[in-house]
């Protein structure tokens, strides 16, 4: 695969400004510096998709960040968690099909693990719907870029997320 148009986060050295960049739509959030959303996608399906879509030249919002995973199913509520707390404004899970996981039910315990951080998110006052799963196959790039979009116009709709 090409990986053409999908990066990874850059770590920035302590002190880094995050630049407010001139990117329209929501991806500036008030008081300066860029939304961001992790995308966690599984290597088979999702982030295949993924691939498709940048080949095809198809732009993803500037607020998205990919992160290769094997499988969703080894995507851990603390990667979620951690996502947010070091400066995401949200975190998806995006893999395979449910049923369809080529590791038979990693997908299954991702859509258990984003519910479960959703309460958790909810129980502290946080609004839940900054962790979301998505399923799709890697036959299908336009349902990745509705997703993600869908993710970036719900994380834009929410007020920044207050950290200590």
């Amino acid at each position: 695969m090409s990986g053409a148009g999908v990066e990874a986060p850059a770590a920035k050295p302590a002190g880094a400004k995050k630049s407010a960049g001139k990117r329209g739509g929501n991806a500036v959030k008030p008081g300066g510096g860029e939304r961001t959303i992790v995308a966690f996608c599984c290597h088979e399906c999702a982030y295949a998709a993924a691939d498709a879509a940048a080949n095809a030249r198809t732009s993803l919002p500037p607020t998205v960040r990919l992160v290769l995973m094997p499988c969703t199913g080894r995507v851990s509520p603390l990667h979620l968690l951690s996502a947010l707390a070091d400066g995401a404004d949200g975190a998806m899970v995006a893999g395979c099909l449910e049923g369809q996981c080529h590791y038979r039910e990693g997908n299954f315990q991702a859509i258990d693990r984003v519910a479960f951080v959703q309460r958790l998110l909810e129980s502290v006052g946080v609004e839940p719907e900054r962790v979301r799963m998505f399923t799709m196959s890697a036959g299908d790039p336009p349902r990745f870029v509705a997703a993600v979009r869908e993710m970036d116009r719900v994380i834009g709709s929410l007020p920044p997320l207050e950290r200590a």
